[in-house]
């Protein structure tokens, strides 16, 4: 099956997860991707070694690209890859800030020369506020947008959330503000220059909590593995497990009560009335409800809920998640051997489009030299 950006050449001057993570979903989609890495690699290639001695980061969000090894502090390499962007579609960096400028690698600059480019450019904090040449990483900017204070329980205090999370966002926005621009190019021929930065992407995240503050007057409490406006929905323990309950509207709370608890004088009870009573009253009412889930078995109340279609979860481990039912993979090749890793979401026809390999650094130096040569 033909990939819908098989005509597609992104340069990448990228580092770390967010700029990589969008690059990756390009590959994934057919394109080319040519990553540019210093000459001791991508850091990211040397966060672990858990992988068959390579990185969990880099072989996740680094299969399907060609790796070049360019020393941008010679200009013969800077010339080499101004050559490469000039037949380019998309031009991505995410550099500390001001680095591609002192380069020439500017989107004014690049787009002058270049009007059909598109200049996607990350950063940790957006142009023209206070913190723009700040350098910021994915755990300091979920301190910073009070992702971590809303993250967490009372008792642990604020916490952070357990994947790159700001990072993973800013590379979802940047993949799909390329498509987007993609799009206009091909009805007007020219390029966009789209800028993002990890605050903005995580910031948009905390709405909920940004509204609830400035508008209701108080701040969502922090509470674990529970939902801060919604209830029941929670952690219950039965004889022998848990169970992860969610209640979603007033028809899934009336099945609950005539379904699962066997008790629909709950449904006319006003402290449990509504949501919003039911949130206020959450300590009475989830009290209430680990009696009577505390007195069954795991299995015997999953088959409950399962027959009334009441949304419910298990808490899992990595471990579990290495052996659940529903967990898909792929396998990918690495220069160290050929790996699993989860698949990608996107079902296309009913069909997953398998993974490109991950490219060793420098794999492809010496045919794109040859390829981009003066």
């Amino acid at each position: 099956m033909q990939r819908p950006l098989e005509n597609i050449t992104v340069i990448a001057l990228e580092q770390a997860v967010a700029g990589p993570f969008a690059t990756s979903r390009l590959a994934d989609a057919g394109a080319r991707v040519i990553k540019l890495e210093r000459p001791e690699g991508d850091f990211a290639r040397g966060y672990d070694d858990f992988v068959e001695g390579q990185s969990t980061y880099f072989v996740w969000i680094n299969r399907g690209k060609e790796s070049i090894t360019v020393d941008l502090k010679t200009p013969d390499d800077v010339a080499l890859v101004r050559r490469m962007i000039a037949q380019a579609d998309v031009f991505l960096q995410n550099l500390a800030p001001g680095a591609a400028a002192r380069l020439g690698l500017s989107a004014a600059a690049l787009r002058e020369s270049y009007p059909h480019l598109i200049v996607c450019e990350i950063s940790g904090y957006a142009p023209g506020t206070p913190h723009e040449n700040r350098k910021a990483y994915d755990l300091l900017i979920q301190a910073e947008t009070g992702l971590s204070w809303v993250t967490g329980t009372e008792q642990s205090g604020p916490s952070r959330v357990g994947v790159s999370i700001s990072d993973i966002l800013t590379g979802h926005a940047a993949y799909a503000a390329i498509l987007e621009a993609l799009l206009a190019r091909a009805q007007t021929g020219l390029g966009r220059h789209i800028q993002l930065s990890l605050f903005d992407t995580t910031a948009d995240l905390m709405n909920v909590p940004y509204l609830t503050r400035r508008y209701g007057g108080s701040n969502p409490a922090r509470l674990g593995l529970a939902h801060p406006s919604i209830a029941p929905y929670g952690v219950f323990q039965t004889a022998d497990g848990a169970i992860l309950l969610s209640i979603q509207s007033e028809r899934e709370w009336a099945i609950l009560c005539a379904k699962v608890l066997d008790d629909q004088s709950l449904i006319a009870d006003p402290r449990y009335a509504t949501n919003v009573q039911r949130v206020r009253n959450r300590p009475a009412l989830d009290t209430h409800i680990q009696a009577i889930f505390g007195r069954r078995t795991q299995a015997a109340l999953a088959h409950t809920l399962d027959s009334a279609q009441i949304a419910y979860g298990l808490v899992a481990t990595p471990r579990d998640l290495i052996s659940h039912p529903s967990a898909t993979t792929l396998p990918v090749s690495t220069p160290n051997g050929t790996v699993d890793v989860l698949a990608p979401p996107v079902i296309v026809d009913g069909v997953r489009n398998p993974l490109r390999p991950v490219p060793a650094l420098g794999a492809h130096s010496t045919a794109l030299r040859a390829e981009f040569a003066p």
